[in-house]
């Protein structure tokens, strides 16, 4: 049966999520210390638990974060059987904080555009948060909003020596003459579960991108546990062409293999 709005289990008690709460003197709250994964949810079944569970223990190892996984898992599989299918319940956020709560919340799929416009934002990672999935988001998020502000729908990470890194939470491929490329992990971007889906099941190589290399693109696209493969209509002023046979190759590819790691293939 599935229940309308969204729900959230705190410490393993499920509740509305309007009506979750932690304790105002969390340094979750009031330093963005904790950790983090969002999981995406089809037919009422996390997909990739296992793999974000994974890194959310290596998030909380590398930030001296004590995390009961086996406390997680039981608190997410019992929240999903709690609220079922439906459009309220396509996510699964699980969140952990300094003051020793687990918070995990359903969330409906956040509306995008079909082809989405990217503007460059410049961002310095902080090398010491490295493949961590931390709380310390309001960078990601202030990169969004500049970049909608300039009238595009998200933001593309470049640093201040024109590397491109990613979007806020997506990673970026490109085409070229065919190949589909994409920044490498040593750039200090995050080692997303969309991207290793991408890897595996296209001929995608790793590859220092700038945007000079991105404006000479063919194609392009972002992969995320939220878009899965979503195409990219245009970066700054260049815009990409209406037809992208190999992002639509690559969206069928990832989709496929979804659906077999789904079956238990």
């Amino acid at each position: 049966m599935a229940f309308s709005g969204s729900f959230a289990s705190v410490d393993g008690e499920i509740m509305l999520a309007s009506r979750a709460t932690i304790p105002a003197t969390d340094e979750g709250l009031l330093r963005g210390d904790g950790a983090f994964e969002v999981v995406r949810v089809y037919d009422g079944e996390p997909f990739a638990l296992e793999e974000h569970l994974r890194r959310l223990e290596r998030s909380a190892s590398n930030l001296r974060l004590p995390v009961d996984l086996e406390a997680v898992r039981s608190d997410c599989h019992r929240l999903l059987a709690h609220a079922g299918a439906g459009p309220d319940h396509e996510l699964l956020r699980i969140v952990i904080t300094r003051g020793g709560h687990r918070l995990m919340l359903t969330e409906p799929l956040p509306a995008t555009p079909e082809r989405i416009r990217l503007g460059s934002i410049t961002y310095s990672p902080t090398r010491i948060l490295d493949g961590i999935k931390s709380l310390s988001y309001a960078a990601n998020m202030l990169a969004s909003r500049l970049a909608r502000e300039r009238g595009f729908d998200e933001a593309l990470l470049v640093t201040p020596h024109g590397r491109v890194l990613e979007a806020p939470t997506s990673s970026i491929f490109w085409v070229k003459d065919g190949a589909i490329l994409t920044p490498p992990l040593d750039d200090h971007i995050l080692a997303s579960i969309t991207r290793a889906i991408v890897l595996e099941v296209t001929d995608a190589v790793e590859r220092s991108c700038t945007l000079e290399d991105l404006a000479a693109a063919d194609e392009a696209f972002l992969a995320s546990t939220t878009r899965e493969v979503q195409p990219v209509a245009a970066i700054d002023d260049h815009p990409l062409a209406g037809e992208a046979p190999v992002t639509d190759r690559a969206a069928a590819a990832v989709a496929q293999r979804i659906r077999s790691m789904r079956a238990g293939g």
